[in-house]
C-alpha cells in the first residue's frame, strides 16, 4: 500500500471545481464577451533609443516621430544617450527634444542595480523631476560557489533598498528577463525577489524574446506569474539557427521568427496587460542595433526597417 492513498478520478473533478471556484472571474473578460466589437485600449508603442545613438537628442526625436513612433525608452548608462556622469545637465535636455516633438517621455533603461552605486540617486532624482515614470535596471549576476538561495536573499535585501529610494522620488523600477544565467533567466527568481515588494515601486519588463529562448512553451506560466508586476515589455523577434553545426540564436524582424505575435498579445490582453511596449532591433542593422554611434549603412536603411517593423507590430495589435 503506498503511503498517500490515491484519489478517485471522481474526488479529483470535484477538488478542481472547488479550487476553480475560488477563481475571481474576470471582470474585463465578463466585459469583452458581453459587449461584440469593444474597441481595444490603444497601447503606447516606444523606441529603444540605443538603435539611435548615431543621432543627436533633436535629430532622433524628429526622427522617432516621422516613423510613427508613441515615445522613446530613452539610454540612461555607459555608452548610452545619456551618461550618467551626466544625467542633471543632460537628462533633461533629451526629454525636452522627445517632448517636443511630440513624443512620449516616460520610460529610461539605465544600468542601476543598488542605491550604493555611485550615479544612482541622481539619476533616480533627476528622472523623477523630468517625469520619468519606469526605469529599466541593470542585471544581477549570480557568483560561482555560492549556493543560488543564499544569492537571492543578497539580492532581496539588496532591491528592497531601492525600493525605498524609489518610494521617495516616485518612480518604479523594472527588471528585465533575459536569457543566458543571469538572475531572472529562469522567470521564477525574479517572482521570488519581487513578490513581497509594492509593484508601484519595483517590477517587470518583460521579454517575449528572452522568455521563448529559455523556454519555448513554460515562458506563459512565468507571465501569469509575473503578470502583476510587469510594467514594461520590450517586443523583438528571433529564429533558432544551425551555424557550424551549433544551434544559436539568430535575431530577425518581426514577423520573420518563431514569436506568435497574435497569440501573445491576446494572452496579454486577458491578463488585462496594459503596459507600454519597447521595440527593439537587434538583428544586423549596421551598428544601430548594437548601439553603435556611427552606422555602416545608409541611415535610410535604418529607419525603412524600424518603419517595416512598426507597421507589423501595429497590424498585430489591431487584430
Amino acid at each position: 500500500m503506498t503511503k498517500y492513498p490515491i484519489q478517485s478520478r471522481r474526488r479529483h473533478l470535484q477538488d478542481m471545481l472547488a479550487l476553480s471556484a475560488m477563481l475571481p472571474i474576470a471582470p474585463h473578460l465578463l466585459f469583452k464577451q458581453n459587449t461584440p466589437g469593444l474597441a481595444r485600449i490603444p497601447r503606447d508603442i516606444h523606441i529603444f533609443s540605443k538603435h539611435f545613438h548615431w543621432l543627436d537628442y533633436s535629430s532622433m526625436a524628429k526622427t522617432v516621430a516621422k516613423i510613427g513612433f508613441d515615445g522613446v525608452d530613452l539610454t540612461v548608462r555607459p555608452k548610452g544617450h545619456v551618461l550618467p556622469q551626466r544625467v542633471s545637465e543632460d537628462l533633461p535636455k533629451a526629454v525636452e527634444a522627445i517632448r517636443k516633438a511630440g513624443l512620449k517621455a516616460q520610460l529610461i533603461t539605465t544600468a542601476i542595480t543598488s542605491v550604493k552605486e555611485p550615479e544612482t540617486e541622481t539619476i533616480l532624482k533627476t528622472a523623477s523631476k523630468q517625469g520619468i515614470k519606469i526605469y529599466r535596471m541593470g542585471w544581477l549576476n549570480y557568483l560561482p560557489g555560492i549556493p543560488i538561495p543564499d544569492q537571492l536573499e543578497v539580492f532581496k535585501k539588496q532591491l528592497g533598498e531601492l525600493v525605498e529610494m524609489n518610494k521617495y522620488y516616485g518612480i518604479q523600477a523594472a527588471y528585465q528577463n533575459h536569457a543566458g544565467t543571469h538572475v531572472g533567466s529562469s522567470l521564477w527568481d525574479i517572482w521570488y525577489l519581487i513578490k513581497d515588494f509594492d509593484p508601484k515601486y519595483l517590477g517587470v519588463q518583460f521579454d517575449i524574446r528572452h522568455a521563448m529562448v529559455e523556454s519555448q512553451s513554460a515562458w506563459a506560466v512565468g507571465l501569469k506569474l509575473l503578470s502583476p508586476y510587469i510594467n514594461s515589455l520590450d517586443i523583438k523577434d528571433f529564429v533558432w539557427s544551425n551555424i557550424e553545426n551549433k544551434t544559436v540564436v539568430e535575431n530577425v524582424p518581426l514577423g520573420k521568427g518563431i514569436v506568435d505575435f497574435e497569440s501573445y498579445f491576446s494572452q496579454l490582453e486577458n491578463l488585462n496587460l496594459q503596459a507600454p511596449l519597447c521595440l527593439h532591433l537587434e538583428y544586423p542593422l549596421g551598428g544601430a542595433d548594437e548601439g553603435d554611434h556611427n552606422l555602416s549603412i545608409p541611415p535610410a536603411q535604418v529607419t525603412a526597417a524600424m518603419k517595416t517593423d512598426l507597421q507589423y507590430l501595429k497590424k498585430k495589435l489591431n487584430k
